[in-house]
């Protein structure tokens, strides 16, 4: 009997694991907002193909609408092949091609921090540069 309750306390464990990330993720509404306050004061240029990937930068996932990359005054949006599938609850796993570079077409593997579980695929399209933009001139 104490197997079963222990069997049973554990099944209830791993199934609030595994319904946190569901109940975290936002709405494409919310994740717009999320990008467009983010983006605020800045201009977009024209896409790339590839970027330089430092150490340094930080990558950002913006829930089912893209994911941010860089710091500083440019930053690149990347809104890869399937933005709604993006979850900030998953660890992104990139295969690149293109070297020391993030590059268009780059492989990208999800994991669901939680549970550890693959959870998605997508494919980079290019990335959009936003500068911030000189107030005082």
């Amino acid at each position: 009997m104490r197997m079963i309750a222990k069997f049973a306390g554990l099944a209830a464990t791993a199934f609030a694991l595994t319904a946190m990330p569901a109940a975290h993720a936002g709405t494409k509404e919310e994740g717009e907002e999320k990008l467009a306050k983010l983006l605020e004061g800045r201009e977009a240029g024209e896409p790339r193909t590839c970027i330089p990937q430092r150490g340094s930068d930080r990558m950002r996932v913006i829930d089912k609408t893209a994911i941010v990359y860089g710091r500083g005054d440019t930053i690149y949006v990347q809104r890869t092949s399937d933005p709604e599938q993006i979850d900030d609850s998953d660890v992104l796993v990139v295969r690149r091609f293109g070297g020391s570079q993030l590059c268009r077409l780059d492989n990208v593997t999800t994991v669901d921090r939680y549970s550890g579980f693959f959870s998605g695929f997508h494919i980079f399209e290019e990335f959009v540069p936003y500068t911030r933009v000189d107030q005082d001139g």
